[in-house]
């Protein structure tokens, strides 16, 4: 979020939906390669595709450990009387469909 400049956007963008495959163990020590790419932006609601992989470990090949998704919503900012969805700011929308800003990404990620 912080590559396209929305800075604001993890305090009003609670986590409401997580599913996940694991797939095959971490070990403590181990180094992990997170991707995680937008599938479908909603009104009020995003929907992430995710994979956790595990790098080579104490003579383990690398291995996809897990895989999954997960949806936020927008909230509308008022936790004193609970939180209530409210559609996506509409710069924000054009920020996430607008061209990513190029990164390095760590190999072999």
């Amino acid at each position: 979020m912080d590559e396209v400049g929305l800075h604001d956007y993890f305090p009003v963008a609670p986590r409401v939906h997580y599913e996940v495959d694991f797939e095959s163990p971490l070990f403590f020590g181990q180094d992990v390669c997170t991707v995680v790419e937008l599938a479908r932006i909603g009104t009020a609601s995003m929907t992430f595709v995710f994979e956790v992989w595990g790098e080579e470990f104490r003579g383990l090949p690398r291995r996809r450990a897990a895989r999954r998704r997960y949806v936020t919503a927008h909230s509308d900012r008022n936790h004193h009387s609970g939180a209530r969805s409210a559609p996506w700011p509409e710069e924000w929308v054009a920020a996430l469909r607008g061209p990513m800003r190029s990164r390095e990404v760590p190999s072999p990620c």
